[in-house]
């Protein structure tokens, strides 16, 4: 990627960021629709770590992966600090791999 991609990249996700605040009290949003950009956010979010945990290239990624995933699921919904839910989940997820599991 050239300089100058990365710097217009740079620039209008910085826009982006500064619209927000700047725009705030120009629009009003309705409540129902502030719930479902929630819920969407959210959707996409499950939708972009199921894609990511289950698949690797055009075939299923085997076993150890979900379970290293489910692991740092399990950990977050417990709110355990960020670098021991990764740890925890790579650690998981080698050990699978190490044991012979795809």
């Amino acid at each position: 990627m050239s300089l100058l991609a990365i710097l217009l990249l740079a620039a209008g996700t910085y826009a982006f960021r500064l619209a927000g605040p700047m725009l705030q009290h120009r629009l009003t949003i309705p409540d129902h629709l502030r719930r479902l950009v929630s819920v969407a956010a959210a959707v996409l979010l499950v939708a972009l770590v199921a894609t990511a945990a289950l698949t690797e290239g055009h075939g299923f990624a085997g076993w150890a992966r979900p379970a290293g995933v489910l692991v740092a699921g399990i950990l977050a919904l417990r709110r355990v600090p960020f670098p021991i839910v990764v740890v925890a989940a790579a650690a998981t997820t080698a050990l699978l791999r190490l044991c012979g599991l795809p």
